[in-house]
């Protein structure tokens, strides 16, 4: 009995932290972003985005990311052409497969890579997620 009591009570407390964030829709309109942030985690990776969008045309990229002892990963605007504006911007490589897809949800604007592993070196890509910027306090992650 105690133990079904402290189990429900686990539950019970979990459940209370488990308040999820009120999602919204991803906006019908151009993504409009300038930003120029970088970080550092507590596994002492870090990057850097400079980025600069208006009405849904990238006018500057710069994406690093940094993995020790793993390599890192770096894309700019020089090495992509702009195939789409709405719902989501997309850079596709001008010699290869690599996509990077952009879009706002909420206050944060997300970029995300697709088949870039030849833009990384080591097993960074294996480390590669989507880096968040967020308009609220201009941080990045």
């Amino acid at each position: 009995m105690l133990r079904k009591l402290l189990l429900l009570s686990l539950a019970a407390f979990l459940g209370a932290c488990a308040i999820p964030e009120r999602v919204t829709s991803i906006p019908a309109r151009p993504l409009t972003v300038k930003t120029d942030c970088s970080y550092r985690d507590e596994t002492g990776g870090s990057g850097l985005l400079r980025l600069d969008v208006a009405a849904g045309r990238v006018r500057a990229l710069e994406a690093r990311a940094n993995f020790p002892q793993h390599g890192s990963c770096r894309f700019v605007l020089r090495d992509f052409r702009q195939t789409k504006e709405m719902p989501a911007v997309e850079l596709t490589q001008n010699n290869g497969g690599c996509i990077v897809r952009m879009w706002e949800q909420g206050t944060r604007v997300t970029v995300a890579f697709q088949q870039c592993e030849r833009m990384c070196s080591g097993s960074a890509w294996d480390q590669l997620l989507p880096m968040i910027y967020d308009r609220r306090d201009g941080t990045c992650a």
